[in-house]
């Protein structure tokens, strides 16, 4: 029993003595680790080999599929085990009310003057103190010149005859209510469910027009001949305009939405450091163009506009002077319940 005893004393000395060493060593790892928490494919190999042989640090990366699901995780980790998170606009507005992401310290980030003004003091972080937007998602219209007569140039050209059965809409009830509220000359963040009502009867006298309403693949739909226009993520039209340079694609007169995605460090991020340095190294004129011609998005670099190349420049950055521009904000559950109202009616109309 004593001889028990004895080695478990020097084992139980033993573990106290590599306790610090145990810990020193897990600092080390963090130190030199940099988890991004965002959706797949966010940048190109090339940037993130890159980043890790010019900083040293090992990338971990960590997808999500939804907002919510990354919000529940940061939420469970207090705002700790990731270093830089990207996310949509809406929930990251959350976040910070929750106070789960830190300031910026923009003494680190001295390419942070690269960020288009445009994009700057979005409606979830008006100071700017917390995010640096990384791609806008701009609702456009594309057609097909060959199988429609009609010139289009903006959302109220949709509800013409000459569409009928051959339009493509996203599944999003916001932004397609919002088309309707835009020609009627109100805000894509209407409160009032008597407008929002208004709305509706001009959504479902747009119904016979519809053939698809559904968020994936309308570029394939619309490459294939299925559609002979379509309103689509900034990802597909632009997928859709490298395929057939033919297609025509519309800023619509009537003003457009759009979402921002933002890059933030939980407030108890492990290597706040190595987030910062990535957030500086993707915000070179040079590398954020890269980034962009990958993602597909619409470039929040201003400087990195005209170093995209010309194929894709045309799908990636406005048209010179462009400012009818207006994010999707939250509204309130009263108006909330009048869209989803307004949306049930039409896809039962539509036949969707």
């Amino acid at each position: 029993m004593k001889k028990y005893r004895f080695f478990t004393g020097l084992l139980f000395f033993g573990v106290l003595l590599l306790i610090p060493g145990l810990i020193f060593a897990g600092g080390r790892r963090d130190a030199k680790r940099l988890t991004i928490y965002t959706w797949e494919e966010m940048f190109p190999q090339e940037i993130l080999a890159g980043f890790e042989k010019e900083s040293g640090l090992r990338i971990n990366y960590v997808n999500f599929d939804a907002n919510e699901t990354m919000l529940t995780r940061l939420r469970t980790a207090k705002g700790g085990d990731y270093d830089l998170i990207i996310a949509d606009d809406y929930i990251i507005e959350a976040a910070i009310a929750e106070g789960l992401l830190q300031k910026l310290d923009k003494s680190k980030l001295p390419n942070y003057g690269n960020v288009n003004p445009l994009y700057r003091r979005p409606f979830y972080d008006p100071a700017d103190e917390y995010t640096v937007p990384y791609g806008a998602g701009v609702q456009t219209i594309v057609y097909d010149p060959r199988a429609i007569t009609k010139k289009i140039s903006g959302y109220k050209d949709l509800w013409d005859v000459s569409l009928r059965g051959s339009l493509g809409v996203t599944a999003n009830p916001r932004v397609v209510n919002g088309l309707a509220l835009k020609v009627l000359g109100k805000s894509y963040n209407e409160s009032d469910p008597r407008v929002i009502a208004e709305a509706g009867k001009l959504m479902l006298e747009l119904a016979p027009n519809i053939r698809l309403i559904k968020d994936d693949f309308l570029d394939e739909d619309l490459l294939s001949g299925e559609l002979s226009a379509a309103v689509m993520y900034t990802d597909q039209v632009t997928r859709a305009m490298m395929a057939r340079p033919d297609l025509k694609m519309v800023f619509p007169e009537e003003g457009i939405g759009y979402g921002l995605m933002g890059a933030f460090i939980p407030v108890n991020a492990p290597n706040a450091q190595g987030a910062l340095a990535f957030l500086n190294y993707i915000l070179d004129p040079r590398r954020g163009a890269q980034c962009f011609e990958h993602l597909g998005y619409y470039c929040t670099f201003a400087a990195s506009d005209s170093l995209i190349t010309p194929e894709y420049r045309p799908f990636l950055t406005l048209p010179d002077g462009f400012s009818n521009m207006e994010t999707l904000r939250g509204i309130s559950q009263e108006a909330e319940e009048e869209h989803e109202r307004v949306w049930t009616a039409f896809k039962q109309a539509a036949g969707n």
